[in-house]
């Protein structure tokens, strides 16, 4: 065996490593494929006015005095506020200006400009001298030094001092930038402060210095404010979208900065290298496995594949043994390994020991069985397994406790789903209703909503706003707490917030592939008789199948909803990129429904988002109902709940894995395979990638039987008040007792009926309380009860307002395209 070359690894990618711990953030901050960040090189001193470093006291404050406009009196405050500032800072060794600042406490952000002892009564101030001399260039600061002081309207200044072209059309760009305010100023101010600090002019800006500078401002504001945690805001997204509008930045740079901060797929000897694995040719070793496994394996299943051989197992071996030359582990060294895994770093218990034993089991056998084909490579590291049999015993019955588990999570939170679906949709209806009256109100107004009293307020920024952008942001103050809410964001949020659960709970899909629904993925079948079934595609994984479910009443609102706030303002869904924090990719620009504003981009909703959504929901429950306080809902729990409900209502067991895209019932698939292939191949490129990771004989054309078994289900599902929901292929469970029955769906155009049958119902009812027939009473009670509640429903129906969902016109499909094609040409 070749002696191991020991070398200590710094736990980050080596590409990446020496620029993170400089900066002191994550690696995976840092674009692995595309851009460095790295501070900008001057091709030409940016010097507006000459040379400034080493004039008189006097000719600088001149210089700051006749610069810019003003009133005398201002002119000639910022001339002596520069000279005070000079006189400071000629106190300290140096030639220039820029030695001299280097010098003072000034440039390490010890002391502010405002805490040098110069009074205001005088109108001196010399922040104002500070600023003048970073804006003339006779000063380049620091960045800390830059945000340890404040300095007025800097932006304004700082472009009207560099008589810049391009500076100036920059500013004309960001004033024209179609977002919030704040997001534009924001832009001009970043830009102006990293000219000043890397001391460049605007054409010498590069996306890799813009990066930079936003890892700096998170490092310098930790700095400012030590035991606070880094947000995972970077400074300069809007600044990075008007730039790549502009066309300053070179072609191929990703629009946004969150693409080129946002890591691609690292390739296996980057993910190796995250962990700190001493022995040189172990670390070859698993290099090779891991490349022999990635030909079956996605990207995240690889990922995890490394932590668990890389990490919780050879790291933690060398833990307890540094000399561990190769694969022959003692019975003492794994029994202490087997130990130290059993426990996670913060002293929990781990629940998934089960899985790591089984990988590093799969693990010694790959090898055995590789060792026989290509003796060269594996059968040096052929060693004994060190997991005895024993780890394997009760697998099967851990496994059924871990099902127990789910199936009791389940159970818990089915009864509670009404009480937060109940909640969600008054809070959205809440919002609504409050940002209705609020649009009505005059400044100072109030009015009662639901108890509670507001009052319209509108703010010096809000009137700023409204001579910048043109519209005066909705803004009221409650007048029982005194908080002030932004009632167009409060409605927003409630909207996202209905409109995530809404579409959990009524399709069943999992969070990712909520996420990933596009305009495109809400489809239309046509039948001959001309009756149109809402569908939704769901884009599968690569360890999944694409499907398409049919859309319940319910479900079509939400996703109607949807659709209706994004085109409102008459233009089409906006195309953005999405990025798969599995696969660490970014999709093609998609119209995906689930997107909306976030700061001055455009994202998709991630599923963190979501999860944080229910938390902050479940949290305003838990005051009033004691079982929220134990119990938090995740987006899975609605799937699970979802296929509850099915299985129980008698849908066959699998038809609702169909429905649900599971893997482990390979019988009849259902909706599936009822709606032929053609529905959504030519739906976009986007599904038809997805669709070649699976095997072509999971999409066989739909038979003749098989169709017009389909078309007649449809026809029986017609009753009198409107139609029946039940589930493809299961008869009427509930002898057609359709005014009880919860799988009716009522057509709002038969309102008029239900009230004739409640009168009747009426009716016998005075007869049965008449007679004294009590059975009689109480069903007839029951029948009122359940016509009443779907009376409620379709009144409900009948006042959504119609939506254009943009869908193209489905063309022909199915065994009926010719027989459609033919009546209507019989029809021309």
């Amino acid at each position: 065996m070749v002696k191991p070359e020991v070398r200590p690894t710094t736990g980050v990618s080596r590409r990446h490593g020496p620029l993170v711990e400089a900066l002191g953030f994550s690696s995976r901050y840092v674009s692995a494929n595309k851009i460095k960040p790295e501070p900008a090189t001057p091709t030409v001193l940016p010097r507006p006015f000459g040379d400034l470093a080493m004039d008189s006291i006097s000719h600088l404050a001149q210089l700051a005095t006749d610069t810019w406009d003003g009133t005398r009196t201002t002119c000639r405050q910022r001339g002596n506020a520069v000279r005070e500032t000079l006189n400071y800072l000629a106190q300290f060794p140096g030639v220039t200006w820029q030695e001299r600042w280097d010098s003072s406490p000034l440039s390490t952000g010890e002391i502010k400009a405002a805490d040098l002892g110069n009074s205001r009564s005088n109108g001196i101030s010399t922040p104002t001298g500070l600023r003048s001399l970073l804006c003339l260039r006779v000063i380049q600061p620091s960045l800390l030094a830059f945000r340890s002081n404040t300095f007025n309207d800097y932006p304004s200044f700082f472009i009207a001092a560099q008589a810049d072209p391009l500076l100036d059309k920059f500013a004309e760009q960001a004033a024209a930038y179609d977002v919030e305010g704040h997001h534009r100023q924001d832009a001009v101010r970043d830009v102006c402060r990293l000219l000043t600090v890397q001391g460049i002019a605007l054409t010498d800006l590069t996306p890799a210095a813009l990066l930079y500078h936003g890892h700096e401002t998170r490092q310098v504001m930790a700095q400012r404010l030590p035991g606070t945690k880094i947000t995972n805001r970077f400074a300069g997204p809007s600044a990075w979208n008007i730039l790549h509008a502009m066309g300053h930045f070179p072609p191929g740079t990703p629009s946004t900065m969150r693409e080129a901060l946002m890591r691609g797929q690292l390739t296996i000897e980057e993910l190796v290298d995250r962990y700190t694995i001493r022995n040189q040719s172990v670390r070859q070793l698993l290099i090779d496995y891991l490349a022999r496994r990635s030909a079956d394996s996605d990207y995240a299943s690889l990922s995890n594949l490394v932590l668990e051989l890389a990490h919780h197992f050879w790291e933690k071996i060398e833990r307890i043994n540094p000399d561990q030359a190769d694969l022959r582990i003692t019975p003492e060294v794994y029994q202490t390994w087997r130990h130290m895994i059993s426990t996670r770093e913060d002293g929990k218990p781990r629940a998934g020991v089960d899985g790591i034993v089984i990988i590093v089991r799969s693990f010694y056998y790959d090898l055995h069985t590789w060792a026989a084909d290509e003796p060269e490579l594996w059968g040096p590291w052929v060693a004994p397994c060190p997991v005895p049999p024993s780890e394997l015993r009760g697998l099967g019955k851990r496994r059924r406790r871990i099902n127990e588990r789910s199936a009791d999570r389940t159970r818990q939170r089915q009864p509670l789903l009404p009480v937060l679906v109940q909640h969600i949709e008054n809070r959205y209806e809440h919002a609504r209703a409050l940002l209705k009256q609020a649009n009505t109100a005059a400044d100072g107004d109030s009015f009662v909503l639901n108890g509670r009293t507001y009052r319209r307020v509108v703010t010096t920024n809000d009137r700023h706003h409204q001579r910048s952008r043109g519209y005066l942001p909705v803004r009221v103050v409650e007048k029982e707490t005194g908080r002030s809410i932004h009632v167009e964001a409060n409605e927003e949020q409630a909207f996202w917030e209905w409109a995530c659960i809404e579409t959990l709970r009524h399709s069943g899909v999992r969070i990712e592939e909520m996420c990933e629904l596009t305009h495109l993925s809400v489809r239309q079948y046509q039948r001959a008789n001309g009756e149109v079934i809402a569908l939704l595609v769901i884009a599968p994984s690569k360890t999944d199948r694409e499907r398409v479910i049919p859309m319940s009443a319910e479900l079509f609102h939400v996703i109607a909803s949807i659709i209706r706030r994004h085109t409102r303002s008459g233009r089409t869904i906006e195309l953005i990129k999405r990025f798969d924090c599995h696969d660490k990719l970014w999709s093609a620009p998609l119209p995906f429904l689930f997107q909306r504003q976030h700061g001055s981009t455009r994202r998709v909703i991630s599923p963190a988002t979501v999860l944080q959504q229910l938390g902050r929901r479940c949290e305003e429950l838990a005051e009033h109902h004691p079982q929220f306080r134990t119990v938090r809902f995740t987006p899975h729990d609605f799937r699970r709940i979802f296929a509850t409900e099915l299985v129980n209502s008698g849908l066959p067991i699998h038809i609702g894995a169909a429905l649900l895209g599971h893997l482990n019932i390979q019988t009849t698939r259902g909706y599936v395979a009822v709606f032929d292939e053609d529905v959504v191949r030519h739906y976009t490129a986007y599904l038809a990638n997805r669709r070649t990771l699976r095997p072509g004989d999971e999409y066989r054309q739909t038979s003749t039987e098989e169709w017009q078994e389909f078309e007649e289900h449809f026809d029986k599902r017609k009753v009198e008040l409107g139609s029946c929901s039940r589930p493809y292929g299961t008869p009427c469970q509930h002898e057609h007792a359709c005014i009880r029955c919860p799988m009716l769906n009522v057509n709002p155009k038969m309102l008029d009926r239900l009230n004739e049958i409640e009168t009747d119902l009426l009716a016998r009812r005075e007869r049965a309380d008449a007679e004294g027939w009590i059975g009689e009473i109480e069903g007839i009670d029951l029948t009122l009860s359940f016509l009443r509640a779907k009376r409620d429903e379709a009144e409900r129906q009948a006042r959504r307002p119609v939506v254009n969902l943009g869908i193209p016109a489905a063309p022909d499909r199915g065994h009926n395209g010719d027989e459609a094609r033919r009546a209507r040409d019989r029809g021309r």
